[in-house]
């Protein structure tokens, strides 16, 4: 991501401030949560999407700082109900909110960080702004709903999978690019272009978070290896290996997701029988093809500093450890 840390970095700070100065409450403990989660070493993919897309496209104002918070406010958000939901101890590699503050307070202030999002949208004074970014929210919404009501189902189609991935994941990195597009006031087909290049990009960097949890380490992911399993989320590389493996490894792989505490043989069991079906390799070139895609999305722009940032930026979320 070096090219675009260089050309954002008068940018970057300022997305920083503005994160702070929008956390301002009466009420202490949202700021205290609220840094707390921003300190914790987020890769701020969102916002500086949003804010080369605007590039992109030749903005020049300043509203691109108080959007480019508003998606990363939107993500926290989510983050701070996932936490709570999945009953996750550890986050980004340190203890999560509701750990430290409860699963009140972090369901609470995720919904302070969504109510001031919508807040801070208004001062974009730009409805079309206001539209993809509700929409993309609702969607979200959507997404938990149907990994929620996934969990543990083992005979779940592909297809279904990256439904969930796209609403829960890729559409606000979708938003995130086409917003730029909207400062920048291109056309509808290069509006499109960059929603579309958000979509694959965000579902390659799903499908990469869930190849990571099989295989990254615990201390660089920020989270143990095989959580998803654990919280019987069946994912890309699992489906593979449910689809491809013997009926007798089937059962034994349903035994482990149905088991409330799994032990470290089942873990072990489940990784070498996705090791053995290519899972992790699957995944990986799948991710690999939706980058591709993705930049191809970009054809329509001239080349630039810009648009072989927004590829760099494209490339590390295939080659990301964590």
């Amino acid at each position: 991501m070096e090219k675009a840390l260089k050309l954002l970095s008068a940018d970057i700070p300022l997305v920083e401030a503005q994160l702070l100065a929008d956390l301002d409450s009466p009420v202490p403990l949202i700021r205290k949560v609220g840094e707390y989660v921003f300190a914790s070493g987020g890769k701020r993919v969102r916002p500086l999407l949003l804010l080369l897309c605007a590039r992109l496209c030749g903005y020049e104002g300043n509203r691109q700082i108080g959007l480019a918070g508003v998606v990363e406010f939107i993500h926290t958000a989510t983050l701070l109900h996932d936490d709570v939901v999945d009953s996750a101890e550890v986050r980004r590699g340190n203890s999560s909110a509701n750990t430290i503050w409860g699963n009140e307070a972090s369901v609470l202030v995720g919904d302070f960080l969504f109510a001031k999002s919508f807040s801070i949208m208004v001062r974009a004074e730009n409805l079309n702004i206001l539209q993809i970014l509700s929409d993309a929210t609702t969607r979200m919404a959507e997404g938990e709903i149907l990994q929620l009501i996934s969990t543990a189902d083992i005979d779940i189609e592909e297809s279904r999978y990256l439904e969930v991935v796209r609403s829960k994941t890729a559409v606000l990195i979708a938003a995130a690019c086409e917003v730029g597009g909207v400062l920048g006031a291109v056309s509808k087909q290069k509006q499109e272009a960059l929603r579309e290049f958000g979509l694959d990009l965000g579902l390659a960097f799903q499908l990469m978070d869930d190849a990571l949890d099989y295989v990254a380490d615990e201390q660089e992911f920020g989270k143990s290896r095989g959580q998803d399993l654990e919280e019987g989320k069946i994912t890309l590389p699992l489906i593979h290996t449910l689809n491809r493996c013997t009926p007798e490894e089937h059962a034994a792989i349903a035994a482990v997701i149905e088991k409330d505490e799994p032990e470290e043989q089942d873990f072990a069991q489940v990784f070498g029988l996705i090791e053995r079906h290519q899972g992790i390799e699957h995944t990986r070139e799948r991710a690999r093809s939706h980058v591709e895609a993705a930049k191809e999305r970009l054809s329509m722009f001239p080349d630039s500093e810009v648009r072989q940032a927004l590829f760099e930026l494209a490339d590390y979320v295939v080659t990301r450890r964590k």
